[in-house]
């Protein structure tokens, strides 16, 4: 062969090369992201997500992209579908946000695809996982078991309203399994603290309204709403607004829209320690080595606009543990 010729195939072959290594790296990795409730709400959240990721070395459009499915309260009926899109997606592993139902939906639809969870419920009554240590099979995260936090709703609810002799409290339909807990443990705690409760049930938003009305029939002094998936959360605080009754939160994102206060795990943490787990399961390790987590970060957020609108002075002594106050 002549020279000029093999140096010709020579320079053809190592401009195929790099064309075929392209050919041979694999696909980047998809995550399917299934959270309930507005995403405008869910911004901070989204970030630790990211933020988590980034920690095992995963930056969303560099190495890993996500597939984000949201579905408002009034739409819940469409987590199983979106959970279904997600698996016929062939995504890497599935997040999932929100109250529990986007993680049960990701279970029913799967149960080969890796899926992590971050919300407050009880994974192991929810079917989710064996147990929080070694919880098997395709499904970890991280948990707040917010029924363990009434306890601190009610002493709350008493520090601003000591002289209030019944508390209400918020629920949804207790014949149901996954709500009849927190009301077993806000009895459990009452009776703890000698003090007196009414469980206000609710099955939809227009009951709302009766519930409220009811609490005034009651001499309720204060309000504890339960941490579950209500539907209009607007109307809840727009009535605790219009019945000028200090009210307790399980989430802040109702403080964050005029509420009075809150104490609830904080989610970001959550989001951001599962987004580290998300990371892991990329590259290798599997759900059933991998432990639920449990909450370590609790936040009590404050806001005083709210207590001024009621006509509320704040103890000094809850004021000095709040980890935000909104002026």
């Amino acid at each position: 062969m002549r020279r000029r010729e093999f140096i010709t195939l020579l320079g053809g072959a190592a401009a195929a090369w790099p064309v075929a290594a392209r050919a041979q790296q694999p696909a980047m990795p998809v995550i399917g992201f299934l959270d309930l409730g507005p995403p405008r709400l869910k911004e901070r959240l989204v970030a630790a997500f990211r933020q988590g990721l980034a920690k095992t070395g995963y930056v969303e459009g560099k190495n890993v992209s996500i597939e984000f499915r949201w579905v408002g309260f009034s739409q819940f009926s469409q987590l199983p579908e979106l959970a279904a899109e997600l698996v016929h997606r062939q995504v890497s592993v599935i997040f999932t946000g929100g109250w529990g139902g986007p993680a049960v939906a990701a279970k029913a639809a799967t149960s080969t695809i890796p899926i992590v969870f971050a919300y407050g419920g009880d994974p192991v009554k929810d079917g989710l996982v064996a147990s929080l240590s070694h919880p098997g099979g395709n499904v970890t995260g991280v948990t707040a078991i917010n029924a363990e936090l009434v306890s601190k709703w009610l002493s709350l609810a008493g520090d601003l309203v000591p002289q209030a002799t019944t508390i209400a409290f918020l629920s949804r339909d207790s014949s149901s399994i996954a709500y009849g807990d927190q009301n077993s443990q806000l009895l459990a705690a009452a009776s703890a603290l000698g003090r007196q409760v009414t469980i206000l049930e609710t099955r939809g938003d227009r009951d709302y309204e009766m519930a409220f009305t009811t609490l005034v029939q009651r001499e309720a002094g204060a309000l504890v709403v339960g941490a579950f998936p209500f539907r209009n959360i607007d109307e809840i605080l727009a009535l605790a607004a219009r019945y000028k009754i200090p009210t307790i939160y399980p989430r802040r994102d109702y403080v964050d829209r005029g509420g009075l206060m809150s104490y609830a795990a904080d989610y970001a943490d959550s989001f951001r320690q599962a987004g580290v787990y998300v990371g892991r399961i990329l590259k290798g390790e599997k759900p059933a080595d991998l432990p639920v987590m449990r909450a370590t970060k609790f936040e009590l957020l404050i806001n005083l606009k709210a207590a001024k609108a009621l006509g509320l002075t704040i103890p000094p002594g809850v004021l000095a543990i709040a980890d935000e106050v909104i002026e």
